[in-house]
């Protein structure tokens, strides 16, 4: 997407029915605000305000009240968000609804389906339960306050328990991406040094077992640190190796455990979770988060953003290893929520599995990149026909910008043109969104609204000067901090601050270019740090690939920038063509017209290749260093969460 004028037309209108049941409108009737622009003016300018509130609004429970809701004497780079208040995400999200007088004690935590169609539902009662088991477990391995636990496991409902588990005793959860391979696992438990490690004998993925064990083990012997590994067996392997002093099996270590244990309490900036960056440059950052943080964040968000209701039944394509799965787990647990988890491929065995699923457990939020939704439009509208998708109240997405095009087709056949897209972007920083439309607003394609609530965030040039209100693109910065923003790297404070801080003065550079239109509407262009630079002139690839995807015989696109003796770097794109469409001379002169005149001469592409598929994660984002590695013949690197490693080859094949 190049101009604004893309995406100029607003499309989803909610009904006035519609804005009066949401929460956020109940929210603003209750603090007199009349309309989304007071709201974000208020709730972003007045921070301290807005996040003291959402602790009674929202029913966060502090085992102790906060002195004031934060001390920001250091600047914002180090605000300590309610000091002297303590709490556990554990208790707020699940000792509180398991307890013999809550309504939510037999409610459904977590429906599960395996990709051989088997399914599982998880009550709160239930997860309770086994998470003490997991906590005593892991007590019983002198593991304590503060210590690191890892998280290498499939998609089953048992990582709730144990993401729980280890939140109970203090201990910080490192969830780890279940398709990494040795080197990237490795990195994440070397840069932690976790003791315990769980992880599983494997899981499905289209058909096939595929075995994570054989990896943490690799793992363990590259990074060290790791003294006791429990195994959980999902696929009922005997043939899997095994270490007798190391290893332990998920029904001796855990559930021969007592199962009730009392959740510690903790100061309110204790360490909860280290998450990892995806790394795709240097070496992954661990952002740290902590327990009061990142509870407010997930809870405002599902809250407001998607509009928590009591019967919704919640689905977000994620693994745990990413952000957004904690994120779906605690948002929607800090209500008694129910969620839904799929282990397996999103068309296996055939295109329809997302929607077979939609209608037969009737979900009621999906959540899905856009790079996901390109790949499941390619099959074909008929795919949909069968099912009912009713159901759904509101879709979501992130991770990328999207085409107008696979906006619309997502809005249209998934939502019917009645779901509205809450496209979020914020990012593991935050373990939420610094960018998030609200339910009550209009929509154009492609926007991601406006500021979350609480988030004081801005548009700047390259002076750091406001330039939102001139609807011209500059840099998405945020002004102040927020509860969730990492209190640092586990690395040290040094990168913390260099990565972040040290563009602006006191404003956090978040790396992605934005724009305000003259509606009001925001819109990411995507990473400022990832522009091309032709003779002098940058255009970021998000930009190129939506000029082509602007073309009706082209389904994705993938452009890179690649060394060039002329003009320093040059454009290269891959594309993918709509089913039916031949590919040749004349349509690679006609994509490359169109780039230019969308973008500019400069910006025509040196090279148009065209393949079948692009190598993507498991998530389904494309990943562009293997693309353009594939291109330039240098070292791929580790490219373990690679979803479709034949992809690779099919690079070098492209014509």
């Amino acid at each position: 997407m190049d101009t604004l004028a893309d995406v100029d037309e607003i499309v989803h209108e909610p009904s006035r029915e519609f804005v009066e049941s949401t929460n956020v409108w109940e929210f603003m009737q209750e603090h007199d605000i009349d309309d989304y622009e007071e709201l974000i003016e208020r709730t972003c300018s007045e921070v301290d305000w807005f996040w003291d509130e959402m602790v009674d609004y929202l029913d966060i429970d502090f085992y102790e009240d906060y002195d004031s809701v934060r001390d920001d004497s250091e600047g914002p780079q180090f605000s300590d968000w309610y000091p002297g208040g303590k709490i556990n995400i554990a208790h707020n999200t699940l000792d509180r609804y398991a307890q013999v007088d809550s309504p939510e004690r037999n409610h459904v935590a977590c429906i599960w389906e395996g990709e051989p169609s088997d399914v599982r539902e998880i009550t709160y009662h239930e997860l309770y339960r086994e998470a003490n088991m997991v906590a005593n477990a892991l007590e019983e391995r002198g593991i304590e306050t503060g210590d690191t636990v890892g998280l290498y496991m499939p998609m089953v409902p048992e990582v709730i328990s144990i993401l729980y588990g280890i939140l109970k005793v203090g201990a910080i959860a490192v969830p780890i991406f279940s398709g990494f391979g040795t080197d990237a696992t490795a990195t994440r438990i070397e840069d932690s040094e976790c003791s315990v490690l769980f992880t599983g004998d494997g899981f499905y993925r289209r058909g096939s077992e595929v075995v994570l064990k054989d990896t943490a083990d690799e793992a363990i012997e590259e990074a060290g640190h790791v003294e006791h590994t429990i195994v959980y067996d999902r696929l009922g392997s005997d043939d899997i190796p095994w270490d007798d002093e190391r290893d332990e099996r998920w029904d001796e270590a855990v559930l021969e455990q007592d199962d009730e244990y009392e959740t510690k309490e903790l100061d309110a900036s204790a360490e909860s979770m280290l998450l990892y960056s995806s790394g795709t440059t240097g070496k992954p950052k661990g952002i740290v988060h902590t327990h009061a943080g990142q509870l407010l964040q997930c809870a405002k968000e599902i809250y407001f953003g998607f509009d928590h209701k009591d019967a919704d039944r919640f689905f977000w394509v994620s693994d745990i290893g990413w952000m957004m799965g904690p994120w779906t787990l605690i948002g929607n647990h800090a209500f008694g929520g129910t969620v839904f988890m799929y282990e397996g491929a999103p068309d296996y065995p055939d295109p329809d599995r997302f929607w077979e699923m939609i209608d037969r457990h009737g979900l009621t939020v999906f959540g899905i990149s856009p790079t996901a939704i390109r790949a499941l439009r390619q099959y074909g509208d008929e795919w949909l026909d069968d099912y009912d998708l009713s159901s759904l109240r509101l879709l979501g997405s992130t991770g990328e910008p999207w085409d107008p095009e696979s906006w619309l087709w997502f809005y249209e056949n998934v939502g019917g043109s009645e779901a509205p897209i809450i496209n979020i972007s914020g990012g593991t920083e935050i373990c939420g969104c610094f960018l998030m439309p609200m339910p009550i607003q209009s929509l154009k394609p492609c926007t991601l609204g406006g500021p979350g609530l609480g988030m004081d965030i801005d548009i700047v040039n390259a002076n750091g000067e406001s330039i939102a209100d001139t609807h011209e693109r500059g840099y998405l910065v945020a002004r102040d901090s927020c509860p969730s923003m990492t209190k640092s790297l586990w690395s040290g404070d040094e990168r913390y601050l260099n990565t972040y801080w040290s563009t602006f003065d006191d404003m956090w550079n978040h790396g992605d270019w934005a724009q305000k239109d003259e509606d009001g509407f925001w819109f990411l262009h995507g990473r400022s740090d990832d522009a091309i630079n032709v003779a002098g002139r940058k255009v970021g690839p998000a930009e190129v690939e939506g000029a082509l995807m602007d073309h009706d015989a082209v389904n994705q696109a993938a452009a890179v920038g690649v060394p060039d003796d002329t003009t320093g770097q040059a454009v290269v794109t891959y594309v993918i063509l709509e089913p039916d469409v031949d590919a040749g001379d004349d349509l690679r002169a006609d994509l490359r017209e169109q780039v230019g005149e969308e973008l500019g001469k400069p910006f025509r592409p040196r090279e148009i290749l065209f393949v079948d598929e692009f190598p993507k994660t498991q998530s389904g984002k494309i990943i562009r260093r293997a693309i353009e590695a594939a291109y330039t013949g240098e070292d791929l690197g580790d490219m373990s969460s690679i979803e479709n490693p034949d992809s690779l080859e099919k690079l070098d094949e492209a014509n």
